[in-house]
């Protein structure tokens, strides 16, 4: 089945209009095709996703920003496999057909998410190798036990600025910040945090009108921070990707510093919001996290499946004339990887109120040889931060009814825009002033996960013994009820903290 683009040479549906027209307010465009973004596409995304497969498949042809057409793959295999196929399906946005013919350009709300830049997330073989491994091995050299006390350090602060009052706007007074204040310390520009940071941030992968000038603001930032590491090394990730070995130039460094401050602020703030809006309305879930059920480790990856940060990321291009999903895909098309909708597809989620629990076969961080480097500092983030907000507040509860909460943004992430909550006021706790500890590991590499692994459950077999170093042992299954491979779920977050059972039971 192909439904071809309105605005290829010699399609009948005519001009598009331009964006800002009344036009883009409906949910359909030139030619029928849906729009993934406006009212209609933000208000219900998984309705939109839903319409979208049963019209056409598991891969979908879409308008983005401007009327700008897409593919968005809806399968979780077509995803998979569009993510581990480079040759086929390449990362470097300058193959797009649409930017090449000059429909978009500088100025598209987009642009901060699809121009190209000289980062591994846009690079492909050797190119990719070089500047991957150096974001790798930078990454490597983190104190993982060191980050989680800076991350339980900054959350008590948080808690502190409004523990006494009673009540709290759980995203912008927690989600949003928290994030920012680690990243910021990893970095090494602790100095550059503030609200007009926060705000940049979240700012620049809306599609809005003032997306391109936050872009601009945090890549100045960074540059500051790259020519002060230059000048004045210090134990950090930016003087780290400064010297390594790969020699990046100012240049490159400020880029990656750019994709990994934005990409783990936005994903992570998305979750930890998501996390704690599923503890105050889901009675389930909040029922097995409190009975001791489920760890937070396992509540953070059910998140991951049920509102994974990022619910859709433009970013591959068509090598050459292929067919992904029953869909003729044309050389230099553009096509967008459906986090979200793979994480809902039939062929492997059957049943959508099955607890996904020690599951990461779903598509939160991508998949493939750019699937996320930074995953796992985001999950400490969210499980430390979300653990250290309910072992001081044990009473939250929401404060409005659930049916007047709200989102906001575009097909690339859906942001919640507030999460009132209350609480019996409690007294501020005093925060060590004892410097933090430095980010830089000087002991040898452990998990980002510190606590023990979790006992087996009934009837299922004693663990294995450990795999022989270097061992590869991830194979892929097939899903029950599934047709379709699907990622080898990788050993999920380890047991945590006894303390959750007298959380919720008040001692």
């Amino acid at each position: 089945m192909t439904t071809p683009f309105h605005d290829e040479p010699g399609s009948p549906t005519g001009p598009v209009p331009p964006p800002q027209c009344p036009a883009h307010g409906t949910g359909t465009g030139p030619g029928g095709l849906r729009r993934l973004y406006g009212p209609e596409a933000e208000a219900d995304p998984a309705g939109l996703y839903e319409k979208l497969r049963a019209e056409h498949g598991t891969v979908a042809p879409v308008l983005m920003h401007g009327d700008v057409p897409a593919w968005l793959v809806l399968g979780h295999s077509e995803n998979l496999h569009m993510t581990r196929t480079p040759s086929q399906f390449s990362r470097d946005s300058r193959r797009w057909r649409a930017l090449q013919e000059g429909r978009v350009g500088p100025d598209h709300p987009l642009a901060p998410v699809f121009t190209w830049q000289p980062v591994c997330s846009f690079a492909e073989g050797a190119t990719h190798e070089r500047l991957r491994g150096a974001v790798t091995d930078s990454m490597a050299r983190i104190d993982t036990r060191g980050v989680r006390r800076h991350i339980n350090r900054y959350s008590n602060r948080l808690v502190n600025d409004f523990c006494q009052e009673g009540r709290a706007e759980l995203v912008s007074q927690f989600a949003e910040r928290l994030p920012m204040m680690v990243m910021c310390a990893i970095i090494g520009m602790p100095e550059e945090y503030d609200d007009r940071l926060v705000q940049a941030a979240r700012d620049m992968t809306r599609g809005s009108e003032t997306a391109v000038a936050s872009n601009a603001y945090v890549i100045g930032a960074l540059d500051r921070l790259v020519s002060r590491r230059r000048e004045a090394p210090a134990e950090d990730f930016a003087t780290w990707l400064v010297e390594h070995p790969a020699g990046l130039t100012d240049k490159e460094v400020s880029e990656h510093l750019r994709v990994v401050l934005i990409v783990a602020y936005e994903t992570t703030t998305n979750l930890i919001a998501n996390v704690l809006r599923m503890v105050l309305t889901d009675p389930r879930f909040r029922a097995r996290l409190s009975g001791g059920h489920m760890t937070v480790p396992e509540a953070v990856e059910q998140t991951l499946w049920d509102e994974p940060p990022f619910t859709s990321v433009l970013g591959r291009w068509a090598v050459g004339d292929t067919e992904l999903g029953g869909q003729q895909i044309k050389a230099g098309d553009a096509l967008i990887v459906g986090i979200a909708p793979a994480n809902t597809d039939p062929a492997v989620r059957p049943d959508l109120t099955a607890g996904m629990e020690g599951n990461r076969a779903h598509l939160a961080f991508s998949s493939g040889p750019h699937e996320c480097p930074g995953q796992d500092i985001g999950r400490a983030i969210a499980d430390v931060g979300v653990d250290a907000l309910l072992m001081r507040l044990p009473d939250l509860e929401l404060s409005v009814d659930e049916s007047e909460l709200s989102w906001t943004g575009n097909f690339v992430s859906r942001h919640l825009v507030d999460l009132p909550a209350s609480f019996t006021p409690g007294p501020q706790q005093e925060i060590d002033a004892e410097p933090l500890p430095a980010v830089a590991r000087s002991r040898p590499q452990a998990d980002w996960e510190v606590s023990s692994p979790p006992a087996p459950r009934r009837g299922s077999a004693a663990p294995a013994a450990p795999a022989p170093a270097g061992a590869d042992t991830a194979e892929p299954h097939t899903a029950p009820g599934a047709g379709v491979a699907v990622p080898a779920q990788r050993g999920g977050p380890a047991g945590l903290w006894h303390a959750v059972v007298r959380w919720w039971n008040g001692h």
